[in-house]
């Protein structure tokens, strides 16, 4: 409950994805005979040591582990309870629910990890790759290279056709392939803000709020009836306490004693007052001990309480005189963060934190409360920091009924006369709105644009058709009206070559291939640095490249992979063969030198071991192998 919207939206992706990751896995496993014993369940919990053991109510508090036993008294109880229908029975279930739980993830981790250990028994290495992979991270070469950067010749000057593009599409679909549907709008999003008047008014009222809270002999009333965003708590807090409104944080401690003004943020739309009554140097971190005295009235409380303090004063011990009481007597540590961040403060609670903050050290305090009396005795002060106490009125500068009735009237009016896309886009400038494109929008998704309460909208451009335009939605935290009109589907597949997108990279590839065959041609016959320069390269020195390591070429600003290739191929001494094609530009090289890096020893066990991870890893992503083949659908966005 205390989730914040995106909080919980996180919540709800990890709860679909760890479902997902099961239910494929546990499909998949069952294909090659994979399955978790009950003998293999016994075993972990046996053992005691997994993490998720140490979450279960079963757990040893002297030892901090895990106590197989107690689980097992525990089902005990319960299969005796449920066959008698004992009246603990409710309780005793929702342990043992949980406890369901937990096998059940205990079993999927166990099934995860067999099958991962099937995997890496079938990924291999050799003394063959191992020498190379060590060549390929150890041998240096330094180059002499000669660019000519794709930059250095003018678009207007490459000519690209339609054919061009397709037969790039041909070469290059695989990357195209997308594995879920999506969708592409446009739509208008108008955010309510408040009118001149309605500035007026609050700037009104935050004034005479201004007035009472400088002269108020109890603040709390005068900030809860502003309705400030920030609870009057009437305790010494430090500027972390303010830390979700920063505009207050950052000036909290530098205040003097006294009323400010009344100061507009126009980061969070809000007019604040700040009334500074007290500030000093107090402990953010206090040790103590206390005993409660509880009593059937106020004044019998008070003379047990006056009797304690007097014993103690006398040399009674503290813990002795604490068991007496039902209590431990235990010392304990009180830091602000316990207290600082609390959405409210009762008076007893006020007079408490006083009573830790301002308390000498070894001093026994009788504190009088209204519910009784506590005897306390501070033991320790750490971590001393400027703590104020303030009352903060902090006012959002809201817009009124009558400003948001306006808006919806006349948002209403502008969507009821645009019944085409062709009419949105009219339309929208001529009421002072603006349309947006927004692309690529799938059911995984929680809002549209971003924009809370927007679970309707996203439903309705799911059950659209090609055009179609949807009704105005109220949405936001009730700022916000919306429209929007569907203008693409992209359904599971490829994407067509003339996509928008799609377009635009095979534009930018066949670009620079045919600027490459431009240049490799005005390279064409080369074979010295000199002659490369003669037609305009840039020469310029390059060191310890490596095959593993792909170059960085300064002149064009690129990463060269290619280049790392060629280079590793070319002997030493030798002009490269032909021009290599890179990212940024072509090239050609004469190689230097070539040595083995300082400090390098091969060690073939150390190097089998490091192939055989790097193999790993390049098939660490099987599950999302999985799921692709699974044809998982997310139909999350019709439930939640």
């Amino acid at each position: 409950d205390n989730l914040s919207e995106e909080e919980l939206n996180q919540v709800k992706d990890q709860v679909w994805q760890q479902l997902v990751n099961n239910r494929v896995l546990e499909a998949d496993a069952k294909k090659v005979g994979l399955t978790v014993t009950e003998q293999e369940i016994q075993n972990v919990l046996n053992d005691g040591t997994s993490p998720m053991l140490a979450q279960t109510p079963f757990v040893n508090q002297q030892t901090g582990r895990f106590d197989v036993n107690a689980l097992k008294q525990f089902l005990d109880g319960y299969n005796k309870a449920k066959a008698a229908k004992s009246e603990q029975l409710d309780q005793l279930q929702q342990v043992y629910d949980y406890w369901l739980f937990i096998e059940k993830q205990l079993r999927t981790q166990l099934l995860g990890q067999k099958y991962q250990a099937l995997l890496a028994s079938c990924v291999l290495s050799n003394k063959a790759e191992a020498k190379m992979a060590f060549n390929d991270n150890n041998e240096e070469s330094q180059i002499q290279l000669a660019s000519l950067a794709y930059s250095s010749v003018k678009d207007a000057d490459v000519k690209v056709t339609d054919e061009d593009l397709k037969a790039k599409y041909e070469e290059l679909k695989p990357a195209f392939r997308q594995n879920i549907e999506t969708r592409d709008i446009k739509y208008v999003d108008y955010q309510i803000k408040a009118s001149t008047a309605d500035r007026n008014a609050v700037a009104k009222e935050m004034n005479d709020f201004q007035k009472q809270l400088s002269t108020a002999s109890d603040p709390s009333i005068i900030v809860s009836k502003s309705s400030s965003a920030i609870p009057y708590l009437g305790v010494p807090v430090s500027s972390k306490a303010y830390q979700q409104y920063p505009d207050i944080a950052s000036k909290i401690d530098s205040l003097a004693i006294g009323t400010t003004g009344v100061i507009e943020n126009k980061q969070d739309n809000t007019l604040n007052i700040i009334r500074v009554l007290s500030k000093a140097q107090l402990p953010d971190s206090v040790q103590f001990r206390q005993i409660q005295i509880a009593a059937n009235t106020p004044d019998e409380a008070r003379v047990k309480a006056d009797s304690i303090q007097k014993a103690l004063a006398a040399g009674a011990n503290f813990e002795t005189l604490a068991k007496r009481y039902g209590q431990t007597g235990e010392k304990v540590w009180f830091t602000g963060q316990q207290y600082e961040g609390a959405p409210s403060m009762s008076q007893d609670n006020r007079t408490f934190i006083n009573a830790l903050l301002n308390g000498e050290v070894n001093a026994v305090q009788n504190v009088s409360l209204a519910q009784g009396n506590i005897i306390l005795q501070v033991l320790d002060k750490k971590d001393f920091k400027t703590k104020t106490t303030a009352a903060v009125i902090k006012k959002l500068i809201d817009f009124s009924k009558s400003t948001r009735g306006e808006a919806y009237n006349k948002f209403s009016e502008f969507v009821a006369k645009s019944t085409t896309a062709a009419d949105l886009e009219k339309n929208a400038g001529k009421y002072g709105y603006r349309v947006q494109s927004l692309n690529d929008i799938s059911t995984a998704g929680h809002y549209v644009a971003g924009i809370h309460g927007t679970r309707d909208a996203l439903k309705w451009l799911f059950d659209a058709k090609l055009g179609d335009i949807s009704p105005l939605y109220e949405c936001g935290d009730n700022d916000h009206f919306m429209v929007l009109v569907l203008t693409a589907v992209h359904p599971q597949g490829y994407r067509a070559w003339d996509d928008p997108q799609v377009k635009e990279i095979l534009k930018r590839e066949v670009m620079k291939d045919k600027k490459a065959e431009m240049l490799e041609s005005k390279l064409k016959g080369v074979n010295t640095i000199a002659a490369a320069q003669s037609k305009g390269a840039k020469v310029s020195m390059v060191n310890q490249i490596t095959f593993a390591s792909p170059a960085f070429v300064q002149a064009t600003g690129s990463v060269e992979p290619a280049l790392s290739g060629a280079v590793a191929a070319t002997a030493a001494g030798k002009f490269s063969k032909a021009p290599v094609k890179g990212n940024a530009g072509v090239y050609v090289f004469q190689v230097m030198k070539k040595t083995m890096r300082a400090g390098s020893k091969y060690n073939e066990a150390q190097m089998l071991q490091q192939c055989a991870q790097q193999n790993m890893q390049q098939v660490g992503n099987f599950m999302q192998d999985l799921i692709l083949k699974a044809n998982v659908v997310d139909n999350r966005y019709l439930f939640f």
